[in-house]
């Protein structure tokens, strides 16, 4: 299925870009990628989801986030949560109805502030990716530093491929590392760097987290939100484990949850297919639901 790149524009000098996946009068789906990735990520499930929904049909936006892919970079370097939130609430309310929304890492985290705190974003449902309101600081910090260590990018894509390997641990090394070509971009000196702004991660330096806020903060958030809101969990995650999930689930009973056993943190990549499977009757259920939020 071929995409349609669309721009959305979302705040002053910013334009998010995205690729649609079926016909504009379907239900729309709103797919972020984590930290560090790009909108293509997001390819497989975008397809499934466009091709699969049964007795609906789905127009699904796989959505490079700000600074990150072919969406604009911001020019005073502000990716803050709450802006990446704002950038959501922006997005949501150009779709045609309430979309469901399904965010990975950084995109779920700006989704559970987007749709839970005022402005609420319109929101049928909220999937969260292998992300809650709490979270494990040494899974946190193993994914910000492997984008520290490899900002200054690589000589050559069999490099780029060595160390992704390397950081998933559970994927085979791809025979054909030029799949690799769509998250980096090759600078004038030659070396390919990741495709998102480096200011990206000195405001995230520059944030003086406190991570008992921060949960106190999205659980308030997660517990607002009018609509259904699902949790995927990688069975092998670092970043949600199965002691966050047993509070959330004392937290907030009406949270759904699934686990896709041997995925970690990258789910979507590790197992798309059971991944998909996992998500798709959440949809069907949920894509289209009461308006809110505008």
């Amino acid at each position: 299925m071929q995409a349609e790149i669309v721009k959305f524009p979302v705040a002053a000098g910013i334009s998010l870009q995205a690729d649609r996946f079926g016909p504009q009068d379907g239900l729309p789906v709103i797919l972020l990628h984590g930290g560090g990735q790009t909108r293509w990520s997001w390819g497989a499930t975008a397809q499934h989801l466009a091709q699969h929904g049964g007795g609906q049909t789905f127009c699904v936006y796989a959505v490079d986030m700000r600074g990150h892919g072919q969406s604009d970079w911001c020019p005073d370097g502000q990716y803050s949560l709450d802006h990446f939130a704002d950038d959501l609430r922006a997005l949501a309310r150009q779709m045609p109805a309430p979309p469901v929304i399904v965010g990975a890492s950084l995109g779920g985290l700006s989704a559970m502030l987007a749709c839970g705190e005022d402005p609420q974003a319109p929101c049928a449902g909220l999937v969260l990716v292998d992300i809650a309101p709490r979270m494990e600081a040494h899974g946190t910090q193993r994914v910000g530093t492997f984008m520290r260590d490899t900002m200054d990018g690589f000589d050559t894509l069999e490099e780029a491929s060595e160390a992704v390997a390397a950081y998933a641990r559970n994927r085979e090394r791809p025979s054909r590392p030029e799949g690799l070509l769509k998250n980096l971009r090759r600078d004038d000196d030659g070396r390919y760097r990741w495709h998102w702004d480096p200011a990206f991660m000195s405001a995230g330096s520059k944030q003086k987290w406190d991570p008992e806020a921060l949960e106190r903060r999205l659980m308030t958030a997660v517990g607002r939100i009018p609509g259904p809101v699902m949790v995927v969990r990688g069975s092998e995650s670092d970043v949600v484990s199965r002691e966050t999930m047993d509070h959330l689930k004392q937290a907030l009973p009406h949270v759904a949850q699934a686990e896709i056993s041997g995925a970690r943190h990258m789910i979507a990549g590790d197992d798309n297919a059971r991944f998909n499977e996992a998500i798709l009757p959440f949809l069907l259920a949920n894509a289209g639901g009461q308006e809110v939020g505008r």
